[in-house]
C-alpha cells in the first residue's frame, strides 16, 4: 500500500466519479482504475460499490478511507 494510493482512493470516495478523480489527479482514468483495484486486492475487500455510471462507498470502503485520510493528513503535517 502506498501513500499515492491513499490519495488516489481518497479523490475517487470524495469526487464519486473515476473520472472527475483521473482529472484532479492527472491521471488517465484507467490509471485510477487500476490503482483502485491494487489496494481492494490487497486490502481483500471491495472499496466502492460500481453500477453503472455511478459509484459509492461500501461499508468497509467508510473505514478505509477514515484509515487513509488519517494517514494523508499525518504525511501532510511530517512534510
Amino acid at each position: 500500500m502506498e501513500i499515492w494510493q491513499l490519495n488516489t482512493f481518497s479523490v475517487v470516495a470524495r469526487t464519486l466519479h473515476f473520472t472527475r478523480a483521473s482529472k484532479e489527479l492527472n491521471l488517465t482514468q484507467s490509471a485510477v482504475s487500476h490503482q483502485i483495484k491494487s489496494l481492494e486486492d490487497e486490502l481483500g475487500v471491495r472499496l466502492f460499490h460500481r453500477e453503472k455510471r455511478r459509484i459509492s462507498l461500501t461499508l468497509q470502503g467508510s473505514k478505509v478511507l477514515d484509515y487513509a485520510n488519517k494517514m494523508l493528513n499525518q504525511v501532510n503535517i511530517m512534510r
